[in-house]
């Protein structure tokens, strides 16, 4: 999925280039057609380079962006549950034991005590077996 997201924005991004260096020839040339001297003509050639090199850059800082979202999505970040710590313990406890920096459950875990069903519970409660 990120794979295809990034050529898609790379794609764009391509695009966009290329309008803004099409862009830069047609006022290129629409300077050189109102230039009266050399030196005008120069100055419209160096605009023209000067934004084909900023958009090549832009270009360029936009695929690097893209290519960190991507490598960025691939790292997921564990979520951070209660007051759980994230490092350096380990999380096989026997059960019943509380690890350090967290609190008991004011409830039981599971079912009864004893380790009866809550079927088994009922039948005794009613009076049976």
């Amino acid at each position: 999925m990120q794979a295809a997201k990034k050529k898609i924005s790379n794609f764009a991004s391509v695009a966009k280039e290329r309008m803004t260096i099409c862009k830069a020839k047609v006022e290129e040339q629409a300077e050189l057609a109102t230039a009266r001297t050399a030196e005008e003509k120069e100055l419209a050639r160096e605009r023209r380079k000067a934004k084909e090199a900023q958009a090549k850059l832009e270009l360029h800082q936009a695929k690097a962006k893209h290519a960190a979202e991507k490598l960025s999505s691939k790292h997921h970040q564990p979520s951070v549950v209660g007051t759980q710590p994230l490092v350096g313990t380990h999380a096989n406890q026997p059960v019943g034991t509380v690890m350090p920096g967290t609190t008991a459950p004011a409830h039981p875990l599971v079912g009864h005590p004893l380790g009866i069903s809550m079927s088994r519970q009922l039948i005794m409660q009613c009076g049976g077996r």
